[in-house]
């Protein structure tokens, strides 16, 4: 994460910059403090915790120890992105791409709840014997326990936000004793990453067929982290039920009692963006947009109204078609669309945080607290509302900005890993003529 001074206000004001859309989904009770130490990179999918083949099996298929995109994105479309299209190096090879919300929306959905409902037709189709995905831990609504859902009710019980690293792949296992075959999977890129290559490598699953309904994702932390960071960005975070980092450039807070409490981006304190905030395995991730789904569904590139819940839609196969036709005739459709210029923004923000994680590996402490006051803080977004990059531009920034700090995070922390990357990563650092 990017925060700025107030002396810079006046600067971005100027060239539209924006900061980091952070996810404050997990903190350790201690951050990382100089120097930096090593672990092993992990986002926790749980598909080591199966015990139906050996564990060492399960981590031949890591996305961590063998690439992202790549020769799986050619076994899924029959070829790689074209790496020289300026929206598929961005945001994956697609059939099309809607902009939509559910008409009525679901209530306490984490948007207008389309993945709940897919899940709920597929089931009632019979198109699907069951959905693997997370439901909320009794103990922390904001934290995530591996569920496998055999019913419609139990689809409805799993709605909601689960901001956090998410055990997702743990459920094969109760899914394969039970012998079932259809299943759609609801989860984040490593999650489908390492589940199609595992399928394909081993004989295990070769009698599941899984449809994929894939969430975009960055920047989580760890479960036993969670309340850290809440606590750090909000006094009111014991009554937090939900939240979102949004286009208006602010933290949305939902409260136990309807409120929405908005916090700039500009605002988060300073020892947010040092490394170890955030899992390795998200600084490591390059596919936010679920590139190897069937069907992501996400609000990127969707617009922010009010009291419009959009969503942006991104279909990839045919089987992405099948899950969308299930519930098409509910949903009201908006066109794409795109205004501002990210690239400054992009590149101040993108040369400013590897400064600060050059800083990191050198030893450097970094300060506390917010560099910004509230007042200058909610001046900026509000001038953000008006200049700053939306629609799919702001799409690009988010995405462009996470793509170039993660290859440099690899390249500093972890040069060893660097064969991970796809090649479309290093034509985007080029477009920006930062040094690879």
């Amino acid at each position: 994460m990017v925060i700025l001074p107030t002396s810079k206000v006046k600067w971005v004001y100027k060239n539209f910059g924006m900061m980091s859309e952070i996810s404050c989904e997990n903190l350790e009770p201690q951050t990382q403090s100089p120097p930096f130490k090593k672990e092993t990179i992990c986002s926790s999918c749980g598909l080591c915790s199966v015990r139906l083949w050996p564990a060492k099996e399960s981590i031949e298929s890591c996305v961590f120890n063998n690439s992202w995109l790549g020769e799986n994105e050619v076994k899924v479309f029959g070829r790689m992105r074209n790496e020289k299209n300026f929206e598929e190096s961005r945001f994956g090879i697609t059939k099309d791409r809607y902009i939509a919300q559910l008409n009525p929306s679901i209530p306490d959905a984490q948007w207008s709840g389309i993945i709940t409902r897919i899940s709920q037709e597929a089931m009632r189709t019979g198109m699907i014997e069951a959905v693997m995905h997370v439901r909320h831990n009794p103990n922390d609504n904001l934290v995530p326990v591996a569920y496998l859902s055999e019913t419609v009710e139990e689809i409805s019980e799993a709605k909601g936000n689960k901001p956090t690293l998410a055990p997702t792949l743990r459920s094969l296992e109760m899914a394969a004793k039970k012998g079932l075959k259809d299943i759609l999977v609801v989860g984040a890129s490593c999650h489908v990453h390492i589940l199609r290559d595992f399928k394909d490598r081993y004989d295990y699953l070769k009698d599941m067929n899984f449809y994929f309904l894939g969430i975009p994702c960055t920047d989580n932390v760890k479960p036993k982290n969670l309340r850290w960071i809440l606590e750090k960005i909000t006094p009111n975070h014991k009554e937090v039920v939900h939240y979102e980092f949004m286009q208006d450039f602010q933290v949305h807070f939902k409260h136990k009692s309807g409120k929405v409490e908005k916090i700039p981006y500009f605002c988060i304190p300073q020892e947010l963006s040092r490394i170890g905030v955030f899992a390795y395995s998200c600084m490591s991730c390059f596919d936010y947009l679920n590139s190897l789904s069937d069907l992501t569904v996400g609000y990127l590139g969707a617009p922010l109204e009010n009291n419009q819940k959009w969503q942006w839609l991104l279909v990839r196969t045919e089987k992405g078609r099948q899950l969308l036709d299930l519930i098409k005739e509910e949903l009201v459709f908006s066109k794409e669309f795109r205004s501002g210029d990210a690239k400054e923004a992009v590149k101040m923000n993108s040369l400013r945080s590897i400064e600060q994680m050059k800083a990191e590996l050198n030893g450097v402490e970094l300060g506390t607290g917010s560099r910004m006051p509230m007042w200058g803080g909610k001046l900026l977004t509000l001038l953000m509302k008006f200049k700053g990059p939306k629609g799919l531009e702001f799409a690009r920034y988010s995405i462009d900005f996470h793509l170039i700090r993660n290859y440099y995070f690899l390249k500093l922390f972890y040069p060893e890993k660097l064969s991970i990357v796809p090649p479309h990563v290093l034509e985007i650092l080029n477009e920006y003529d930062i040094e690879t």
